[in-house]
């Protein structure tokens, strides 16, 4: 396996994540611990597109992911979390494979299939494999589940269940009375080769959505807050509150983004000087 371990500073990962206790005596792997680091690092680090859409390389080494992510209050995409994520859980002594996904949210039915452009983790505990995944953005998955197919296993927001699709899995989860897909995968073992192909892709190609639109996702403990804007379409904020009604505003100006992006989004933009430029393209 030659995804990198991270020689991070653990225990400013766990205040980043709101883990305070954790800060000097590393907590012990098992399944209680992994979901209180799953759901700690979903409410606190954003999924997010800024170097994308600004014209930053995207690196997925250690100390870059920990200088981001951990130390200069950033977010990023479903490589950069899921690495880092795996590089503390590495770190802690869990055993992890990185798999892939190919994306189907939004898709239309007839679609041809997409390609493997998405990372998510298998993690091995004593109770089983499990799936964790705190990279995809507008429905992040907040908890942990097991690998067992066709269950609907409750998380700290939505039910989530895995499908059986042919060798694959899907991945879905339940908004309101509906079930929706998220990707499918199968249990394939990843490599950094792999991701960084992937990564490149999406952070250079002249029709990538994240070059040129913003995608951004944060789950809190009672919502979910995303915002997404596009070429010339403009910029929207929605929050959408566990249990009750949505909330959708447009967002009128760079101005209005980028209050949006520290407010709700708990973003540091100090190191993005460029962005009020960039953002002028959604308007």
């Amino acid at each position: 396996m030659d995804a990198p371990v991270l020689d991070s500073d653990l225990a400013a990962y766990f205040r980043r994540i709101g883990m305070p206790g954790a800060e000097t005596d590393a907590p012990a792997p098992g399944l209680a611990t992994l979901r209180r680091i799953v759901a700690g690092h979903a409410r606190s680090i954003s999924y997010e597109n800024l170097d994308k859409f600004t014209g930053r390389e995207v690196r997925l080494d250690p100390a870059t992911l920990t200088a981001k992510l951990v130390h200069r209050a950033r977010g990023g995409g479903c490589f950069e979390q899921n690495m880092l994520l795996r590089g503390v859980l590495d770190a802690l002594g869990y055993t992890t494979t990185g798999l892939a996904a190919r994306v189907l949210w939004n898709r239309d039915a007839g679609a041809p299939m997409p390609p493997r452009s998405h990372m998510l983790l298998q993690v091995d505990l004593p109770e089983g494999p499990h799936i964790v995944d705190v990279g995809f953005g507008v429905l992040t998955l907040t908890g942990v589940l097991a690998l067992e197919p066709d269950v609907e296993q409750a998380t700290p927001h939505e039910p989530f269940r895995l499908r059986p699709d042919g060798r694959a899995l899907v991945m879905e989860a339940r908004t309101g009375s509906q079930w929706r897909t998220l990707y499918r995968f199968d249990l394939a073992e990843q490599y950094l080769a792999d991701y960084e192909v992937s990564s490149w892709y999406n952070a250079h190609h002249p029709d990538s959505k994240f070059v040129n639109g913003l995608l951004i996702g944060r789950p809190d403990s009672d919502r979910r807050f995303t915002l997404k804007g596009t070429k010339s379409g403009g910029a929207s904020l929605a929050v959408h509150h566990l249990g009750g009604p949505s909330e959708r505003r447009d967002l009128e100006s760079p101005a209005a983004v980028r209050t949006a992006l520290e407010e709700h989004f708990l973003l540091d933009l100090s190191e993005l000087p460029d962005l009020d430029t960039a953002l002028t393209r959604l308007f």
